[in-house]
């Protein structure tokens, strides 16, 4: 099976380990699994195994081959090897994982939560961050969308089409961008090719159908040699959902008392509303075309992408008489253009990266009878150069520069913020140097931004131009205990521009339904963090844990004032700025039990929590709770199996203004069939989630009173990698 990786960034988390070659699995059962690794353009791996393990092996492998995995961060290396939290999914879990956004795909990862509002306009929330503090990146480029603007609108992402997908937490993700802060996500795909097929064609397939929803999926892709070492690509998918099906009741249980008690029959009426949540239905089609050049090194290619969707946001029922809610829906569509370079090298650098992509985005928020209430639209690019040194005698390193350049325009009766402009540039560089046991890292990063924004009548805005100039750095080690375990600390300074909305929004926004305040005096947003991680396997057992601290200054949040604006009818959200403390831990553990009855099992188990506090306001909002899950795995032949629960607490340490969110527990169920034991690129899969249709809601959605999560859904689908 071929592992076509990319880099989640240009910039190193960490600097090269020793030859991956050279790196043995820790396992016996993998020690004839050998290991190719070249150089990705832009930082990553293009992995290759020449034996697979059996299917059998599956319970067995599942440690050793997190341990092996190549976390393409800039340069290849060990997850072990990287200071800070790692989730990795590969093909193989996003079988199960994937849904319609990337925030409920990943939701489910340690330290990793998601905004649900509604099954489509989800983004993921790392460590109690979410919006601008988290990086979502396609290929190591951000996705040039608005969907850091407001819950309500999609990252521009269909998952369905990742080859793999990972989320790296902790202060080393600074090194990103200062929008990193919470924690970077890379989707990966093959849209600009890394590798020559082995056959005539290379092609990749996917489809599914769940229940919940009635969803169907199906994802396509080909590459095709043209000429010699010349790669053409293209792929389309489709996926549709109906209303989703849900576990209990739409309101919340608080909501659905006070329906009751306001003695109109129509609103007491909401309060029987259960099994289905209303307008909630989604349609998305993408297609695009990419064309390389690979040969050995070097690796030139580019691509384009249509994006296009149609989704609903669920009903925020109104619960006083005469009141009506609203009912949007948005359209997005965007196009996009993306461009990779690596070019080997000799002597002192090794290797130069480019990467570059260009995007024109627009949507469009509908009203409950389909006029447009709103249009938004952003045009704009981002690049991303790089010189990698070779390692010499231990020390290595990756510098370059960042620039990002885009804009936002909104048109309607429902603008909240004026015609603005973000410019960012950033020099940064990363040092690592191994000796022994030992791997020290520094790193650094000077970032310069630009914000500007148009005089706008409608909402009574001036001109404005703001600059920042923000430094972030880091400073980590780690040490080598035992062999098998790791012992690191990090720590790290950041510092973040405002974002446009914080600092210019002034009206109401129809998707969220919320009237918007932004805080013009804001200034430079400053953390200092600190991070233990601890990595290790012995025998049979293998385990990860990170411990971190976080404290801000001139932490900006969103914070409901409990008024509603007059003319709008809206809630009022302000953005405030305070000193704030953030902590919690990530633990991660799973070992093989022994063959019984001819099967391999194995179990895992997990656990987050966060807590974060605001000085002189209380409990931050939107934070997710204590989280545990524990699951059995089995594999036996062509067949894989595992048996999960996940159990979320209840969340009542709660920001002002803000409700409690009831705790809930999901007992999930799958299996994988490989037909063909000499073609494991062919997978059936079925999969039950949330088998016994509870109700759940997630306490870092504002939506959650309105929109609990799915209930029971059965999974069928189809894999075929050729």
């Amino acid at each position: 099976m071929n592992m076509q990786l990319a880099s989640v960034s240009v910039l190193a988390l960490s600097m090269a380990t020793p030859a991956l070659a050279q790196a043995q699995p820790a396992d016996p059962a993998l020690a004839s699994k050998t290991v190719a690794a070249t150089a990705d353009p832009s930082g990553g791996a293009d992995v290759t195994t020449t034996e697979q393990p059996t299917p059998a092996q599956g319970a067995v492998r599942q440690h050793t081959d997190q341990d092996q995995v190549v976390v393409v961060t800039g340069v290849r290396r060990r997850a072990q090897d990287v200071l800070g939290g790692v989730s990795v999914l590969d093909e193989a879990e996003l079988n199960r994982a994937v849904r319609p956004s990337i925030g409920e795909t990943l939701a489910n990862l340690p330290g990793v939560s998601a905004t649900s509002f509604g099954p489509k306009a989800s983004s993921p929330v790392l460590r109690g961050l979410q919006g601008e503090r988290i990086r979502v990146l396609t290929d190591g480029i951000g996705t040039l969308d608005m969907s850091t603007l407001g819950p309500d609108h999609e990252v521009a992402i269909n998952p369905i089409t990742a080859q793999r997908i990972e989320v790296l937490r902790g202060p080393a993700a600074l090194l990103f961008g200062s929008a990193a802060i919470g924690g970077v996500v890379n989707v990966i795909d093959a849209r600009i090719p890394r590798t020559e097929p082995t056959g005539p064609i290379g092609f990749d397939g996917f489809a599914s159908y769940g229940t919940a929803a009635k969803e169907r999926a199906i994802n396509g892709s080909v590459n095709l040699p043209v000429f010699r070492h010349l790669i053409l690509h293209a792929d389309g998918n489709y996926d549709k959902t109906d209303d989703l099906k849900i576990g209990g009741h739409v309101l919340s249980p608080q909501l659905r008392q006070e329906a009751l008690d306001s003695g109109d029959p129509e609103i007491a009426a909401l309060a029987d509303l259960k099994g289905t949540l209303p307008h909630s239905r989604s349609r998305t089609t993408e297609g695009a075309l990419g064309l390389a050049y690979v040969d050995g090194g070097l690796n030139l290619g580019v691509s384009v992408t249509r994006h296009t969707s149609r989704y609903q946001i669920p009903i925020r029922y109104e619960l006083e008489p005469g009141a009506e809610p609203e009912m949007p829906t948005l359209t997005p569509r965007q196009t996009r253009y993306d461009a990779r370079a690596e070019i080997p090298l000799g002597g002192f650098f090794n290797q130069i990266r480019a990467r570059a992509g260009y995007s024109r985005y627009q949507h469009d928020e509908l009203e409950a009878d389909g006029s447009v209430g709103s249009h938004f639209q952003s045009h704009g690019g981002e690049g991303r150069f790089e010189l990698v040194q070779a390692n010499h005698g231990g020390w290595s390193g990756t510098t370059g520069i960042q620039y990002l350049n885009r804009n936002a325009l909104i048109i309607g009766e429902e603008v909240y913020l004026p015609f603005s402009r973000q410019k960012q540039s950033g020099l940064f560089t990363l040092q690592t140097y191994v000796a022994g046991p030992f791997r020290f890292e520094v790193g650094g990063r000077i970032e310069v931004s630009r914000l500007t924004a148009r005089a706008n009548e409608q909402i009574g805005t001036p001109d404005r131009s703001d600059k920042f100039t923000a430094l972030s750095g880091s400073l980590g080690g780690q040490y080598e205990l035992t062999p098998g375990w790791r012992l690191g600390v990090s720590l790290s300074h950041s510092e973040r521009a405002p974002f446009v909305n914080e600092l210019f929004a002034q009206g109401p926004h129809g998707g969220d339904e919320i009237f918007e305040q932004g805080d013009p005096g804001l200034g430079l947003e400053k953390s200092n963090s600190a991070e233990l991680s601890l990595h290790g396997t012995t025998g049979p057992v293998h385990l990860t844990g990170n411990l971190y601290y976080s404290r801000f200054s001139n932490f900006v949040f969103q914070s409901p004032t409990g008024d509603t604006e007059e003319e709008s009818g809206l809630p009022i959200y302000v953005f405030l700025a305070g000193k704030a403390n953030y902590y919690g831990f990530e633990l991660q553990a799973d070992t093989t039990l022994g063959t019984f009855g001819g099967i391999h099992w194995g179990t895992e188990a997990q656990a987050d929590y966060v807590r974060a506090t605001v000085k002189d306001y209380g409990p931050a909002p939107l934070i997710p709770p204590l989280r545990l899950g524990g699951a059995l795995t089995g594999s036996s032949g062509p067949f894989d199996g595992r048996l999960e629960v996940q159990r979320a607490f209840s969340h009542d340490r709660i920001a002002p203004n803000e409700t409690t969110t009831a705790g809930y527990t999901m007992v999930n169920a799958s299996l994988d069939w490989h037909p063909l034991v000499s073609n494991p690129g062919l997978t059936l899969s079925l999969s039950g989630n949330n088998l016994f249709d509870v109700e759940a809601r997630r306490s870092t959605s504002i939506l959650k009173d309105y929109a609990p999560l799915a209930g029971r859904d059965i999974r069928l689908s189809l894999r075929v990698n050729i």
